[in-house]
């Protein structure tokens, strides 16, 4: 009985420590992305040309960052999705404006 017992919480133990290496992996690779199209929209002249856009994914890059730092990877994650979102959003803003 304690065998088993000691089995299944190395196994709850084992499944936790690998699913939260996949948050931080999928976090770092969206933030990468969002920081990116972040930084073209901010070369093309969001700051001026799509302000609403531009603010909404500064600052959902920030709190992602903020999440990040404190090991909340899935929040991260969500974040920096977000950011992505606005700052693809006003890009595209920015292209029907040129």
């Amino acid at each position: 009985m304690v065998k088993r017992i000691a089995a299944l919480a190395m196994v709850i133990f084992l499944l936790s420590f690998f699913t939260s290496g996949c948050y931080y992996s999928k976090a770092t690779k969206e933030m990468k992305a969002a920081e990116k199209s972040f930084s073209d929209l901010k070369a093309q002249g969001g700051e001026k040309l799509v302000p609403y856009e531009y603010c909404s994914a500064e600052k959902f890059l920030e709190i992602s960052k903020m999440e990040a730092n404190e090991s909340d990877w899935k929040h991260a994650r969500d974040f920096a999705d977000r950011s992505k979102a606005a700052s693809e959003a006003g890009l595209a803003q920015v292209q029907k404006k040129k």
